[in-house]
Formats: structure tokens, sequence, C-alpha cells
């Protein structure tokens, strides 16, 4: 090549014009895999529906994971742990790992919904969860 600028081949066309989708930044499957360390299930019992809030009003530093980060940002305000994974675009199984993590170090309070005698969440609380998802 001399010294011109290199252009990178054309795209093929597939039937009508060549259109770009906006593409959203996804996290890497590998650094969840990396930031769990391999966990795929917390180390306490974790209901999804569980409240979470922050345990300070600080921002953590940077000797954080960018997602411990994430969460405690997050939960300035009090956040369900789905919430929480729609939000934050973790997949729930992680997110479930990593506030369970961050409870174990005080860095969130987990409020878990009380069961009823027999054992299933209160019908009540799973309303107005429900209620808040389908407001996001």
């Amino acid at each position: 090549m001399s010294g011109g600028s290199w252009n990178p081949p054309e795209r093929p066309h597939y039937g009508g014009a060549y259109r770009q989708e906006p593409q959203e930044p996804r996290p890497s499957l590998v650094r969840m895999y990396t930031v769990t360390g391999g966990r795929t299930a917390p180390r306490m019992h974790l209901a999804l529906e569980a409240l979470v809030s922050s345990a300070t009003s600080m921002q953590l530093g940077l000797n954080y994971s960018r997602e411990y980060r994430a969460i405690s940002q997050l939960c300035l305000q009090v956040r369900s742990v789905a919430e929480i994974s729609a939000l934050l675009n973790i997949p729930l199984g992680v997110t479930r790992v990593l506030v369970a993590d961050m409870a174990n170090e005080g860095l969130v309070r987990v409020y878990q919904p009380q069961l009823e005698s027999s054992g299933a969440p209160d019908r009540n609380l799973l309303e107005r969860v429900l209620t808040g998802l389908r407001r996001l």
C-alpha cells in the first residue's frame, strides 16, 4: 500500500439497502464468569423480589469492580434484585451472586420478603413487585 488511507471492503447487500442497526454494549460473559469467580449460585438464599439498598451513600472506590460500583450507585434507591439485573443488563444469576457477595461484605443491605406460614411469598408483595416491573 502506498501512503493512502485504507478503506475496508464493503459489506455485502442482501436484498435491499444495507442498514446498520445500532449496537448496544453487552456485558461480556467471560467477564461475568470472572467477576463471580465462576459461581452460578449465590452463597445465601436471595429471592428475586428481595429489596436491596446501598449500605453507604458514598461511591465505592476503584478498588471495587465496576459491577459493584454500579450496583451500589443504583441501590441508593431501594431496588429489587430483578430490577438491578434489568437496569444494569446483567444476567439474573450473576446479579444474585454479586448482590449476595456485596451483602456479605456489608456493602448493601438485603431485605428478604416475608414468607407466609405455608412457605410461599406474600401475595401482596408479589403484586407490588409485578406492578413495579411493569412500570419499567
